[in-house]
């Protein structure tokens, strides 16, 4: 990838727009401010941030998220010189921002998701990388571009949470290498571990416990999920990330291969997300739509949430053979 054109096309413009996805990770909200401080110590140039979804509590300690605005304290007839779009796998995932990137004059798209189709007019996609965060720091490495401590927490927090601490299978070399470059910067991991796992309210402790006792096993245990209603999430006054870790809690049994969480949607569509050991769970939510990678993926499933559950069992029934 010639990473030059990025290096170009960021000289060439003035106003300048960094999003994040729905639902938004470690990985995205560390990509977006990492390129925002990137931008603003090599170009001398600001940048706006926008989130589509309200910000999880744990990832208030990010440097400069405190920066990024909602996408309705924005003008939406706004005409951005260009628009980066950092871990957003499609651009609906950009939901009402889409509209944004859509009126730029220049698009740039940098993420890892294998079912990235390439639709801006510049793309950054590696396929390989543990993370969009690590995509963008072996950007600013190749360039030569300047980095500190604030720019290591960044992305150290996205290359963390997007390798589950670095224990999923796409812990690979790299991830390491450069993870212990930002520690040289002076990121200190146990930190980083604490805001983003050991940070949760009471209300999500019991939110998660009440959950998974609600859990459904299938095909002699080795599928599981949970089906969460509108009035779970009402009854324990439940954030959007109350769910986050849910579905990796259902993997880690051992008789689990396959397990995700469908959540039930204001506008009565259902959220699906899905982890497995080794069937490959994008190739199921490609079908509805989504995508991600082979061991997480996720999707929109458009109908009420007992079908929706009914649609992907069936799925995966005709997917994977061999679970």
């Amino acid at each position: 990838m010639e990473f030059t054109q990025l290096n170009d096309i960021i000289k060439s413009n003035k106003n300048i727009l960094i999003t994040s996805h729905v639902n938004p990770d470690g990985d995205t909200l560390g990509a977006m401010c990492a390129m925002y401080l990137l931008i603003e110590k090599n170009f001398k140039k600001k940048c706006d941030m926008v989130l589509v979804s309200k910000l999880p509590k744990m990832y208030e300690f990010i440097p400069k998220i405190n920066l990024a605005k909602n996408i309705d304290q924005y003008d939406k007839s706004r005409e951005y010189d260009l628009v980066i779009n950092v871990d957003v796998a499609s651009s609906e995932r950009n939901c009402d921002a889409q509209i944004l990137f859509n009126k730029a004059k220049n698009t740039v798209n940098i993420d890892h998701h294998k079912t990235n189709n390439l639709y801006a007019d510049i793309n950054f996609v590696e396929p390989d990388a543990s993370s969009t965060c690590e995509v963008v720091y072996e950007i600013a490495k190749t360039l030569g571009w300047k980095t500190d401590l604030d720019i290591a927490t960044c992305l150290y927090t996205g290359i963390m949470t997007d390798t589950g601490s670095f224990r999923f299978d796409n812990t690979t070399p790299k991830a390491l290498i450069y993870a212990s470059e930002m520690v040289e910067l002076g990121v200190v991991p146990s930190v980083i571990y604490k805001y983003c796992y050991e940070s949760q309210s009471k209300n999500m402790v019991l939110f998660q416990v009440y959950c998974v006792n609600k859990a459904v096993f299938e095909n002699d245990d080795k599928i599981a999920y949970i089906k969460i209603y509108k009035k779970d999430m009402e009854k324990f006054q439940a954030q959007e990330d109350f769910t986050e870790g849910l579905t990796e809690k259902l993997r880690a049994i051992v008789s689990t291969r396959i397990a995700f969480v469908a959540k039930e949607m204001k506008n009565g569509w259902t959220k699906v997300s899905m982890r497995s050991k080794n069937a490959d769970c994008a190739k199921i939510c490609e079908k509805f739509d989504g995508g991600g990678h082979r061991l997480a993926a996720g999707c929109t499933v458009k109908c009420n949430i007992d079908n929706a559950v009914v649609k992907i069992l069936k799925e995966i029934e005709c997917n994977i053979k061999d679970l």
